[in-house]
């Protein structure tokens, strides 16, 4: 049921969006589609392909609907969902983009044990051999019953594990603040999947709930801290502030209830690599700022990673250039050319965002700016090969890693890159596209697909 149209209505609408009922979410765009859709913006050349959605953590609060409201919004020309350790808003985001006219891709990351780098940080400081690294252009989630669906279960199950041994730990030594994680920590997440952000925030409000003044509560902390009283109660005006403090002296290297990890303590990275390809996904490794010692050689990293089935690069481009000192900004900016040129000589498509896991990430990324400027068409160019894959695999099984894409193009990646390219830049997928694609069936949706790519239109 539609509601009559005025702006009360659509901010109601828009809150709905992010209800944990999935049924209320989906009503609400339907709703907010038929009476904005045609106000909406025409897509621009930016891209956001790396936004976490509340099925890990958002810092909005954001469904997976939320975030592709937004993008339509503010005329994303493409948007990807990339939540950790699940893939629970895929279906939700792509028949979201659908609905919208947003071209849409989906994404899973995690962190893993890379044994070639297990003596050096890598992207997770103060963690040796610990990697964040992401699987891209998820098309279907996989099938029940199925090898690969039991391994993302065992992933969903381990993340789990960690942090019910985190709280464990805190609990043990702050049992004032102890939470239940079942019934205090769990139900941040529609997925019943939380994240250490979840838990941050629910040791936050546990504190502020047992220590009923600010004295009591600005004393608690700052002991904690090794800090001032005054100290707190300033960073505490400031919530993100706030959060980042308490993880830090609580969950983060040298807190109270940090455990060093092992290999044992993440996945290995040849295992999840082996996993994405089985989902017929890309393997994408992460860059964090090429300040590590094993970020220092990009092109070496790459390489490594390569050999292993790794092909395509994510960066957050923002922590290399959105810097208020101009010597530290000078050395990153330099770090992210050296990791651009190692990507574009390995024909590795380039995936950037801005996560929107942590307030004061910028909605998208400012790639008209100078300092991202020379790499706008890369970025595109890999937003579109994102785009390309979920179509293609999605509706006609052919994937970027798949068998018949090894037959059609080889080791020619440049090729391969073309194609997948074009198919990405179509105009926005429609409900109704989606429904005449799944129509025909793999062998002609493929044979479509191409026929639109080569005429920059839609011929279904």
């Amino acid at each position: 049921m539609f509601f009559p149209m005025n702006p009360l209505n659509t901010g109601r609408l828009i809150e709905q969006l992010d209800s944990f009922d999935r049924e209320e979410r989906r009503q609400a765009l339907m709703s907010l589609a038929a009476c904005c859709g045609a106000s909406l913006p025409a897509p621009t050349e930016r891209v956001n392909m790396h936004m976490h959605s509340f099925f890990s953590y958002n810092t909005k609060g954001y469904s997976p609907s939320h975030i592709a409201w937004e993008a339509r919004r503010q005329g994303l020309f493409a948007a990807g969902l990339c939540d950790f350790d699940v893939l629970d808003g895929l279906e939700e985001f792509l028949a979201a983009g659908a609905i919208l006219g947003l071209r849409a891709t989906v994404n899973l990351e995690t962190r893993a044990f890379f044994s070639d780098y297990a003596q050096v940080d890598i992207n997770s400081p103060g963690e040796p051999g610990v990697a964040y690294i992401m699987g891209a252009g998820f098309a279907h989630s996989p099938k029940p019953g199925s090898r690969a669906a039991a391994t993302l279960l065992y992933y969903r199950r381990q993340a789990g594990e960690r942090n019910r041994a985190l709280v464990a730990r805190i609990n043990a030594r702050l049992p004032e603040i102890a939470l239940d994680y079942d019934a205090e920590v769990l139900p941040l997440s529609p997925g019943a999947c939380p994240t250490e952000r979840h838990i941050v925030g629910a040791y936050r409000e546990k504190a502020a709930a047992v220590f009923k003044t600010p004295v009591d509560l600005f004393a608690f902390w700052s002991r904690l801290m090794k800090a001032r009283p005054s100290d707190v109660e300033t960073w505490s005006k400031n919530m993100p502030v706030m959060e980042d403090k308490i993880r830090a002296v609580l969950a983060k290297s040298g807190g109270i209830g940090y455990e060093r990890p092992t290999a044992k303590t993440f996945p290995p990275a040849d295992d999840f690599v082996a996993w994405v390809r089985e989902c017929h996904a890309l393997p994408m490794a992460t860059w964090l700022d090429g300040m590590s010692q094993g970020e220092a050689d990009a092109l070496k990293m790459l390489e490594c990673l390569r050999a292993r089935g790794v092909c395509a690069l994510n960066i957050i481009p923002d922590r290399n250039h959105r810097i208020a000192d101009p010597a530290v900004r000078d050395v990153k900016l330099r770090k992210l050319a050296e990791v651009m040129a190692a990507a574009e000589k390995l024909q590795f498509p380039v995936n950037i965002g801005t996560e929107m896991n942590k307030d004061g990430q910028p909605f998208v990324d400012d790639t008209g700016g100078e300092a991202l400027r020379p790499y706008h068409a890369i970025f595109l160019r890999g937003a579109c090969i994102m785009v390309g894959q979920t179509l293609l695999a999605r509706y006609a099984d052919f994937s970027y890693v798949g068998a018949a894409a090894q037959a059609e193009f080889g080791d020619n990646a440049g090729q391969k890159n073309d194609f997948f390219e074009a198919v990405g830049r179509l105009p926005p997928l429609t409900t109704v596209l989606a429904e005449k694609l799944s129509a025909l069936g793999p062998a002609k949706a493929l044979a479509r697909l191409r026929d639109s790519a080569c005429r920059c239109s839609w011929v279904v």
